[in-house]
């Protein structure tokens, strides 16, 4: 269907979904919000992708949540979170390219993805507590889970942006990566993640998700539960015959690394 806030193309399995207001440093106002739940549902209904990647037209990746359009609302003054809901709840494995600022509710939205790649001109900030507002999209419970209790405490009650090296440093994103090479370098991430069998993708992001919050106990008895439950129907005599070709590649990933 055709969008206009948003662009979505699919190809190779890989759907992009970029978000494309850049007059507005691509901040998330209803059309943006509600085109991208239907971009995420329309990827999930028609089953020709197995990765999303999500990025930003422009300087920007999102600049959160289009707060003039939300001043001129004269009987809704709701805060919509439910593309950062519906992100985050995807069965498949998101990647956020960031491209730029990534603020507030773009930071959420950055947050609620499996993996994030950044360009150096990524930059991170939660500035709620300078609008006089609390998060609904997740991030003071996200943030402190990635970075730390201290650290989440300093940039919420701040304010202040993280660099892309910082943001590295935190393990709060994945790896930096030549701003022109970012969406290559997400495609060539998605490229590895369909080398692998999908329907145990899927499952594997469940079981992390799942575990969070366990105790290592609980969350181990999970994992073997699970395990015991998805067993190779073909017997695991078949996986361990895939083991060379698996073995294979990664020797090739480590002479030539990305």
């Amino acid at each position: 269907m055709p969008y206009s806030s948003i662009r979505l193309e699919i190809e190779d399995r890989v759907a992009l979904i970029t978000l494309n207001r850049p007059e507005a440093m691509n901040a998330i106002n209803d059309t943006l919000n509600r085109e991208t739940v239907e971009a995420l549902l329309e990827i999930e209904r028609s089953a020709d992708a197995d990765v999303v990647i999500i990025t930003g037209a422009g300087r920007s990746f999102c600049a959160g949540l289009d707060l003039k359009e939300l001043a001129r609302k004269k009987d809704d003054r709701t805060l919509n979170f439910s593309m950062i809901t519906q992100v985050r709840n995807m069965e498949l494995p998101t990647i956020a390219a960031v491209n730029g600022p990534a603020v507030t509710g773009g930071f959420e939205l950055a947050l609620s993805c499996d993996i994030i790649l950044a360009s150096p001109a990524a930059r991170f900030s939660d500035t709620h507590a300078r609008l006089g507002v609390l998060p609904g999209g997740g991030l003071s419970q996200i943030l402190p889970r990635l970075v730390g209790m201290k650290k989440a405490k300093e940039l919420s009650f701040t304010g202040n942006y993280m660099s892309a090296e910082e943001a590295l440093t935190f393990g709060l994103v994945n790896r930096i990566v030549p701003a022109e090479d970012l969406l290559d370098a997400a495609q060539r991430l998605a490229q590895d993640i369909l080398g692998a069998n999908q329907a145990t993708v899927r499952l594997v992001k469940r079981l992390i998700e799942r575990g969070e919050g366990l105790t290592l106990e609980e969350a181990l008895r999970l994992e073997y539960e699970e395990h015991l439950r998805h067993l190779p129907p073909i017997g695991l005599s078949a996986a361990a015959e895939r083991r060379e070709e698996v073995m294979a590649r990664g020797r090739k990933q480590v002479r030539s690394p990305d």
